[in-house]
This record gives structure tokens, sequence and C-alpha cells, in this order.
């Protein structure tokens, strides 16, 4: 491929995660140009146009496929259940696919979409995001220098406040559609915690109902053991009034607890373009603690960037790099998420 022009980048929806996780990243990846956006919205397809004078809107797939010149990659930023069936179209029409979370609705299927990538040649990307937050940046950092020491406890959360459930989480078919916190939340957590542990022997979980109107989960808790001896619990709930902390991590010569959500979430939704001067820095009031008995300090959090998801991608294209995201891990962390349903309709341990 050519490195005297810049990929060629199409983005199917341009909701929550295409206008804000998908689109400005697009943009600023240097040997990426955002060719088109595919949205049915009038409103959606304005702010494309008003954001990003040089992108086309289309109205249709077929209508991405015609765009000239040919678009290289295919985002998807779409409801649940169509993942799986957009990304396999946009294989077999010989374009590479990047995949919003979850990447399909099972790990077979994920699995699949693999080998389809490969018979195409071309690649796959599970986009994982929450890989490159500035606190779980942070807790890489600590472990890679060993100042916690051996570590036997993880705890990691996503605590919501939403006393309007998700739309999606209320419809009959919510379950059909892959519309549940398993799949919403709970692919970042569980992705997380196998990067820093490693692989998984047993999974236990509780899900629940909490919401009236949501007839599918909306509250859940799962606990790994890794193979390593590390004991994973991870928390996530749409009906948290009051959130604990983010991350807490305990090992033999101290702790480190993490309040708060990644700050660039909200910078993206208001606005804010990447790259742009102290991205992704904490303020001191927002830096976690570190320590142990009486000696607690704050440490900095390190600056949050999904800047080396897309960058990794344009290498994987045009270099045949090793994937910023690779289809084994989520297929892995899919796994767990249905043993984590297994544990919780038979109350015990299962393996993933």
């Amino acid at each position: 491929m050519s490195l005297d022009r810049p990929l060629e980048v199409g983005l199917i929806g341009y909701g929550l995660g295409g206008a804000n996780f998908h689109a400005p990243w697009i943009a600023t990846t240097p040997g990426m140009r955002l060719a088109a956006v595919m949205t049915s919205s009038a409103a959606r397809a304005d702010a494309v146009r008003t954001r990003y004078p040089g992108t086309a809107v289309v109205g249709t797939f077929e209508e991405l496929l015609a765009i000239v010149p040919a678009l290289d990659l295919i985002a998807i930023s779409t409801p649940n259940a169509t993942h799986y069936p957009l990304a396999r179209a946009v294989l077999e029409a010989g374009r590479h696919v990047s995949v919003d979370k979850p990447f399909a609705p099972t790990a077979e299927q994920a699995l699949e979409l693999e080998v389809l990538a490969k018979r195409m040649g071309k690649s796959a990307f599970p986009f994982q995001n929450r890989r490159w937050d500035g606190d779980f940046l942070t807790v890489q950092h600590l472990l890679s220098e060993g100042t916690l020491g051996k570590i036997h406890r993880f705890e990691s959360r996503f605590d919501r406040w939403r006393p309007t459930p998700k739309a999606g989480w209320c419809r009959p078919d919510a379950r059909e559609a892959a519309e549940d916190i398993l799949l919403d939340l709970a692919t970042h957590l569980i992705d997380q915690a196998l990067v820093l542990f490693g692989p998984v022997t047993d999974v236990f979980a509780e899900v629940n109902r909490i919401h009236p109107n949501v007839v599918t989960t909306d509250d859940a808790f799962i606990a790994l053991t890794h193979a390593n001896g590390v004991i994973s619990h991870l928390y996530m709930t749409s009906t948290a009034g009051i959130s604990e902390p983010r991350m807490s991590v305990y090992g033999s010569s101290g702790a480190y607890l993490k309040s708060g959500l990644d700050i660039q979430e909200d910078v993206l939704r208001a606005g804010g373009m990447p790259g742009s001067p102290g991205w992704g820095e904490e303020t001191e009031a927002q830096w976690g603690t570190l320590g142990a008995g009486e000696k607690i300090e704050k440490v900095p959090t390190m600056p949050g960037s999904y800047a080396p998801f897309y960058a990794g991608v344009e290498r994987t294209i045009r270099m045949g790099t090793p994937p910023p995201v690779s289809v084994a891990d989520v297929a892995m962390g899919l796994s767990i998420i249905a043993a984590a349903r297994r544990s919780a309709a038979e109350g015990r341990k299962v393996a993933p």
C-alpha cells in the first residue's frame, strides 16, 4: 500500500460512539482521512458536515462502498446486534474493519470474523479504547515497576447513575439484540483485567435486573480467578447513586486506589479534539493514592489518550505489524461473559 496517500476511512454510525470515540480519532490520526460517515439521521448528518467539512455523508451501505477513491477501512459504531453482520459485510466487500465493543455478541462469532478477515486478506480490529485510559495506564506502570509487590486482589468498577435506563435495555427483544450491561461495561472491565493479570481459570458472577423497566441485566458482579493467583472483582451497574473507587489494586507492599472516570470522554462529549494542549491530563485533585498504613501519597495519573488505537490500526494495514487489540483477546473476554451468565444461572464457579 502506498505511503504517499492517507488511508480512506469510512464510519458507520454517528451516535455517542461514532461522534466521540471514532470520528475525532480517525480524523486526527496521521496517515488516515475520515472520508465518509454513514448515518440515517438528518441531524447527525448536519453535525458531520459542520465538524468535518471535507467528509462525505451517505445514508446506505451501498453508497459507502461506492465512494471513490475506495475506502480502505470501515469503522462500525452501531447497535450491538448489528456489529457482527455489518463486520461480515465489510470484510466480504474487501475492506478492513474496526468494530466497537462488543466486537461480536459471542466468542464464536468473533473468531468467525477473524477467519473471514484472513481469507479476504484483510484485518478485523476490535475497538477496546479503555486500554488507553489514564487510570489503567497508571496501574500498568505501577505493576511494571513492582511498586505494589505481589498483587493478590484487583477491584475495578463502572458505576453509573441512570434513573432513565437505556432504551435498548427496555425493549422486549433486548436479550436477542445483545443489549445488557455485560456486553456493555463488562467488555471493558474484563479486557482490562486480562491485560493486567492474564488468563482466567474460574468465573463467578451475580447478575441482576434493578430498574423496573429494564428487561435484561443492568447490574452485575464478576469475580475472576487468574492463573497467576490474582483475584479480580469487577462491578458494573446503572443504579449507583454514589460511586465507589474506580480501581483498587492490593499487593504485598501496599495499595493503589483511584476514583473517578478517565476524563477523555467528558472532553470529547464537549467537542474537544484530540491533540489539544493538556489532553488527558488530570488535576492533582483527581489523582489516585498509593501507599500502606500511614504512609500514603498522591500519585499523578498518566495522561490518557486513545490515539494509539487508530495509530496502531494504520501501522497494521500499511506494514503488517500486530494489531493494537487482537481478536483472540476479545474472544476470551466474550467467553468469560458467557461463563458469567452460566455462573449466575447455576450459582457456582465455572470455567470460561
